[in-house]
């Protein structure tokens, strides 16, 4: 279901996400409600300065940097909030006091302008225009004022779906068909009816030239990535380790996929960059860089969402904790060669269910019609039943090996013990790969240290990825004589 924003008052959702909705956002010390009309944007002065603050917002949201956007907003513009103009300067007076009244969802979708766009449909006027192709990444974002949290849900493109007017289809080509409302539409009926509250569509020409202003972003290149497309003027040469990487390099070591893993290895790839642009927003000398970072996203973004919901978003950004920054992959598997006619993600019903109840707060849809895929296995938190695979990161050859006797010992049984990671960890990490926190949360007992990394960044053959770190080698070396 596709529904407005309403208060915290009246939640009764809207059918549709042209409806504009009611409120989501309160400022001032007395929670003064801040009205919105958040269907399609009005053309204003503030039009370009709103989908600036749209994707600053998101960025402050998944990257916990809504502190620096709040205080340092190089603007000096006004906005009429119903009752009065009211200046930048004064929004961020007094604690900056604009927030999330209630949960919130916003489709968040990267069109890429570059080298696979197709047409824009017939008699398609204004800016819009240029984000009417594919979508290139899908991002579903919850925000939860009353857990602080921010969740996030990356969807592959080659989700298979159904689309109206098209049949069956991969997921990015909804926003082609039928523009963000087609896409919210689909997102919502595929993943049980969750509410779309608001969308963001952003080029993947911003992401360049925002990686470039900022100069450029350190990733950790996992292995050799090298492929030329001269038709599509595509040409990446990335080599292994960790580097920093400029614009054109950084949507490189997104877009390729001639690696086994394909579209997913770029949907693991994205939720890495995410990270390492949270990393270089943290940094002070960002700062001075504002006016131009914003210079950037205004010419790339569309969104249905007011300033005074910008404004919250940002504020939530403030909030949020990165331990509260959750990021999950839509779980499923790939299509065999002789299933289809095109390679497919078929997404796991029962593992899908799982995820959006844990970090969306909807229940499953009962349709006896819909049976679960076999793999992965993510419906039990029995260490018995769950695939666990080792990664040794920690130099200590025999890493792995002790690290999968000590969770075998623990009552896991179905541990395989992979490649060795080639960037060594300090810390050892624990990747709950289809969202399972829980499991995550009990191996990470049962091992007695390491951090619980919430992406969907490991081995896709697991419920649950240990990638062993230094601290966790060099506690076993410390105990082994008092055994």
């Amino acid at each position: 279901m596709v529904r407005g924003v309403n208060s915290a008052a009246g939640r009764q959702p809207n059918s549709s996400s042209q409806n504009p909705g009611k409120r989501i956002v309160t400022s001032g010390s007395k929670g003064r409600a801040v009205a919105i009309a958040a269907s399609q944007p009005q053309r204003t002065p503030l039009r370009s300065l709103r989908w600036t603050l749209v994707f600053a917002g998101v960025i402050a949201v998944s990257a916990s940097l809504g502190a620096t956007i709040a205080l340092l907003m190089p603007v000096n513009l006004t906005q009429q909030t119903g009752e009065k103009a009211v200046g930048f300067e004064d929004l961020f007076k007094n604690g900056f006091q604009y927030g999330i009244s209630r949960p919130v969802n916003i489709l968040v979708m990267g069109i890429d302008q570059g080298l696979d766009t197709e047409e824009a449909p017939k008699g398609a006027k204004g800016p819009s225009d240029m984000l009417s192709s594919r979508s290139d990444t899908m991002l579903l974002v919850r925000l939860d004022p009353d857990t602080n949290k921010a969740n996030v849900l990356t969807i592959p493109r080659d989700t298979k779906v159904e689309i109206p007017g098209l049949g069956t289809e991969k997921i990015n080509a909804a926003n082609w068909k039928g523009g963000a409302e087609l896409a919210s539409e689909v997102v919502s009926k595929t993943l049980n009816d969750v509410p779309v509250d608001r969308y963001l569509r952003v080029s993947t020409l911003a992401f360049v030239e925002l990686v470039d202003v900022m100069g450029g972003i350190e990733v950790f290149v996992p292995r050799r990535m090298k492929y030329d497309d001269f038709t599509q003027k595509l040409h990446i040469d990335l080599k292994p380790g960790l580097q920093t990487l400029n614009g054109e390099q950084a949507q490189g070591f997104v877009r390729f996929r001639h690696d086994d893993l394909g579209d997913i290895g770029r949907t693991q790839r994205q939720q890495m960059l995410l990270k390492a642009l949270q990393k270089k927003f943290q940094n002070p000398l960002m700062l001075a860089r504002l006016p131009q970072i914003f210079s950037v996203l205004q010419k790339h973004i569309d969104s249905n969402m007011s300033l005074g919901e910008m404004l919250a978003l940002v504020q939530f950004g403030v909030q949020t904790q990165h331990s509260q920054f959750h990021m999950v992959m839509l779980p499923g598997r790939f299509s065999a060669p002789d299933e289809f006619e095109l390679s497919y993600w078929l997404m796991d019903p029962s593992a899908m269910s799982r995820v959006m109840k844990t970090y969306f707060e909807t229940e499953p849809v009962v349709d006896p019609t819909i049976s679960s895929i076999d793999e992965p296995t993510t419906e039990t938190d029995n260490p018995a039943d769950l695939r666990v695979v080792v990664q040794n990161a920690s130099e200590d050859p025999q890493g792995g090996q002790r690290m999968a006797d000590v969770l075998q010992q623990a009552g896991y049984t179905n541990i395989s013990i992979d490649e060795d990671w080639p960037e060594p960890l300090a810390q050892t990490q624990v990747v709950p790969q289809w969202g399972n926190l829980e499991a995550a949360e009990k191996l990470q007992q049962s091992i007695g240290n390491g951090e619980i990394v919430s992406d969907s960044t490991g081995n896709l053959r697991s419920d649950l990825t240990v990638r062993v770190g230094r601290d966790w080698a060099k506690a076993q070396k410390a105990a082994k004589p008092q055994q």
